[in-house]
């Protein structure tokens, strides 16, 4: 880890009665961080120890007695950073060596305030992402193959990508300021990710990039598979009247999700499959 005192990145973690995974999470950054950071965590309604956990840490922390959603919380806990960069960490991810390393490396390398970059999940089932790594090190804490991760993450082969919308992710605060955050209506926080990052697209930002290099273990939802499905096809249909299209839409004809990165992207043309989309979206909205 950089020895100096000053932080780089504020990260900011919101966790919901998952001490377990929250500790290995936390372990996992101050074990494989190179550079020193703010630590940062909200904990919705922590009555599992976490609070008392946090507490007895010294972890700088926000706290609301119930669960508020993933949104409210890292913008309670994003309005405590004290660094230029706020980076987003879920609870269930194990982050692997140097993975703020090589965000930081292109952070340099962008010069600029305009981008969103994520690291590279890799993950213990294909859930269909074309921009996660699918390997199994344990679908649980109690069966996570830790040893077995750190020798091996390094070599798994990929690639830097396009369409960087979650976590783990890292924006300036600027930014983060002036798109404000993420969105509350979207509670408890499906499709606040494609939202946030729609958000990104109306100020200007085109720089959406996955490092390959930047390494983490996600172990799939601990937290969010405990609500209802419904839940996710009303936040879906939020999304579509909020912007007009579909998130699979934005993520496919805006972001180019899972292509392979070679550089900021484009303003999509109103032609062939994407147009059909937005007619699609347009009629869809009529009737949700």
């Amino acid at each position: 880890m950089d020895q100096s005192n000053r932080a780089l990145f504020t990260i900011v973690i919101p966790t919901w009665n998952n001490l377990a995974l929250l500790q290995l999470c936390i372990g996992s950054i101050r074990k494989n961080s190179r550079h020193t950071h703010q630590i940062v965590v909200h904990v919705n309604q922590g009555t599992d120890g976490t609070l008392e956990w946090i507490k007895d840490q010294g972890i700088e922390h926000t706290y609301t007695a119930e669960n508020c959603g993933v949104c409210y919380a890292v913008n309670l806990a994003a309005a405590k950073a004290n660094t230029d960069y706020i980076a987003y960490i879920n609870d269930d991810m194990y982050v692997c060596p140097d993975w703020d390393h090589y965000l930081w490396e292109a952070i340099q390398l962008a010069n600029t305030e305009m981008f969103y970059y994520s690291s590279t999940a890799i993950e213990p089932i294909d859930v269909g992402k074309k921009c996660a790594i699918t390997h199994n090190y344990g679908r649980t804490i109690e069966c996570f193959n830790e040893s077995k991760l750190l020798l091996e993450y390094a070599q798994l082969p990929f690639y830097d990508w396009n369409g960087s919308s979650w976590p783990p992710s890292v924006v300036h605060r600027n930014t983060w300021i002036k798109v404000g955050g993420y969105s509350p209506e979207f509670f408890p926080g499906f499709y606040s990710d494609p939202d946030f990052t729609m958000k990104l697209w109306q100020l200007g930002v085109r720089d959406f990039r996955g490092i390959s290099k930047s390494r983490v273990y996600h172990f799939l939802e601990q937290s969010t598979n405990k609500l209802k499905a419904q839940l996710v096809k009303n936040s879906s249909h939020l999304f579509l009247h909020k912007w007009g299209i579909t998130a699979n839409a934005f993520y496919k004809f805006y972001l180019k999700m899972g292509e392979k990165y070679s550089g900021p992207v484009q303003e999509p043309k109103l032609q062939g499959a994407f147009r059909r989309k937005v007619w699609a979206g347009k009629l869809k909205r009529l009737f949700v």
